[in-house]
């Protein structure tokens, strides 16, 4: 300890008159050593001596002895304690000029006393940055890309730093990704495939660098990586397989990678989808859904990718995780339907298929997530489509879960798209046969409590269906009215002053619907409808007004007729 006491003070003291190199070469291998066989004494007498200004003295002066300076520092910096001694010493910025180096040692211990030294300090990263550290590490990659050991440290560099928006920014203006490119298709050891896809992963959040990404092509790799280790059920494999799956999935985000990565179908990443959905690992089986879905953010993918089948794939899919199967899968291949089925001869071609016969197969699962997304894609389907939605409005099997569903209190998701679909039926059928069936079902009484959602979309397609079910047979759905207040409620509707003009008109056109009901009509007596009605005939909206007035003149007329008048 004496001896390493000596060399501190020869240090502080060369410090001042760097000349004596042999010297300080000396006391630094003293000081390694000193540090390889007791880390916590020997930092804390680094500390105590005082030490650290004379360290960055010698960085800045001494040339040939920044080296072995720099050692010393990344050795320190592995102690936390001692990290923020290192950087209220001014040593980062002393070490930050040696990245210019080309003596690759140099680089290679001032990148892991930086890296160390700012390990988890947003501060001192984001002022790296400012310092143009980027360039430097993305030089160093591109000088020195067969030096394993340097390249892992400056990756290691890379993936503190990749994080903050500043750097992406920077790296965006540099060769970065073409370097890490290379890097990755040579990497052989798990370690250095997963830092690499873990820089790459930051990279892919910004939409300049995920569009580089893509032009230089590591999709290919990734795809590559994932073929070669399909048949792994090894843990590292694994890791490596959803850190690439992962990345393929970051670089689908973007609509203009997205849409170079689809290229009209031909793109590899779709053309590995069919092996992924029906790989034995539901990582793959997510993947291929998840691009899938993500490719049918366009009208025109997903025209192109029902002419390709695709839409058979995922239903296979779906068929092999009814039964217990993972939910995260079925909730993503629902996705990819729900998506596909967007487009209106996506629809036609999709039901002509089957598609609406073969989900419903999910109809008997237990777990929220998959109802909510087998819900929407339901609706999906229907929409705007008569044909289907009378077939499936008299599907008692079908009606009946979804009345199951519509009473759903702990899942509002669920609830509120059994309630969308039992809407979307009525609407678009318009059939005696379809409101027969779902008054038979008891849905017609959830209908009427969706005119009270807090959400105007589900009002007014409530109040649609509710119109058009009573215009098809009032007698059949009047008793149900009556049950559940309906009157009442479109009189608290039409009187809320924060309720949206839309919600409003089709409240009135639901009740020109109702009106000839002798029974509903006396409840309107009650209420004094009369009143709201024509304090609505000065509403702003002239729609609202023309539609109260109406409803006016209709009431009139129907007292009239039936020997009674509105006081």
């Amino acid at each position: 300890m004496e001896t390493l006491i000596h060399h501190l003070e020869c240090l502080k003291l060369c410090g001042e008159d760097t000349d004596d190199e042999k010297q300080i070469l000396q006391s630094l291998n003293m000081v390694l050593l000193a540090l390889d066989e007791d880390m916590q004494k020997s930092a804390k007498l680094l500390t105590d001596y005082n030490v650290l200004p004379s360290l960055a003295k010698i960085l800045k002066a001494s040339p040939t002895c920044a080296e072995k300076a720099a050692q010393v520092l990344a050795e320190l910096a592995k102690n936390e304690e001692t990290r923020r001694l290192c950087i209220d010493a001014g040593l980062v910025l002393a070490l930050v000029p040696l990245l210019e180096s080309s003596d690759q040692e140099i680089l290679l211990h001032a990148g892991r006393a930086i890296g160390r030294i700012c390990y988890e300090n947003n501060d001192l990263q984001e002022q790296l940055v400012e310092l143009d550290v980027i360039s430097s590490l993305v030089r160093i990659l591109t000088d020195f890309p067969d030096n394993d050991t340097l390249v892992r440290v400056d990756l290691l560099a890379l993936s503190n730093l990749a994080d903050l928006e500043s750097a992406k920014e920077a790296l965006s203006k540099t060769t970065v990704v073409g370097q890490l490119v290379k890097q990755l298709k040579k990497a052989e050891s798990h370690e250095r495939i997963e830092i690499i896809i873990e820089v790459l992963q930051m990279l892919a959040e910004n939409d300049a660098l995920k569009l580089q990404l893509v032009d230089s092509c590591v999709q290919e790799i990734l795809c590559s990586i994932l073929q070669r280790l399909q048949e792994s059920s090894q843990a590292e494999d694994m890791c490596t397989m959803k850190s690439s799956s992962d990345l393929i999935v970051s670089l689908l985000l973007g609509d203009e990678s997205m849409q170079k990565l689809f290229d009209s179908g031909r793109g590899i990443v779709y053309q590995n989808i069919p092996s992924w959905l029906t790989s034995q690992h539901t990582l793959l089986q997510m993947t291929g859904a998840l691009a899938i879905a993500n490719f049918a953010r366009n009208d025109s993918n997903c025209v192109r990718m029902v002419q390709l089948g695709v839409v058979h794939q995922l239903l296979d899919l779906l068929e092999l995780h009814v039964e217990n199967g993972d939910v995260a899968v079925q909730h993503a291949a629902l996705s990819a339907l729900r998506n596909l089925a967007i487009p209106v001869m996506n629809k036609v071609q999709m039901l002509a298929e089957g598609v609406a016969d073969r989900i419903q197969m999910l109809l008997r699962s237990e777990m929220p997530p998959v109802q909510f997304k087998l819900l929407g894609t339901l609706r999906m389907l229907t929409d705007g489509q008569a044909d289907t939605a009378r077939i499936l409005g008299q599907d008692s099997k079908l009606l009946n879960r979804l009345v199951q569903w519509c009473e759903a209190k702990d899942h509002t998701g669920v609830r509120g798209e059994a309630n969308r679909l039992l809407a979307s039926l009525l609407r678009h059928s318009k059939s005696q046969d379809v409101v027969k069936a779902v008054q038979q079902a008891e849905g017609m009484k959830h209908l009427v409590s969706m005119t009270t959602s807090e959400h105007a979309i589900m009002q007014n397609e409530a109040l649609i269906a509710l119109a058009i079910a009573s215009a098809i047979n009032l007698a059949i759905v009047e008793e149900t009215f009556k049950e559940s207040e309906l009157v009442s409620i479109l009189q608290k509707i039409l009187e809320d002053e924060a309720m949206g003009p839309e919600v409003k008109y089709n409240s009135l056109g639901l009740l020109c619907s109702i009106v000839d009901s002798d029974d509903l009509r006396k409840e309107m007596t009650v209420v004094n409808i009369k009143e709201t009605l024509e304090k609505l005939c000065g509403h702003i909206n002239n729609n609202v007004a023309k539609q109260a007035n109406t409803v006016l003149q209709i009431l009139a007329n129907c007292s009239q007729n039936s020997g009674h008048f509105f006081a």
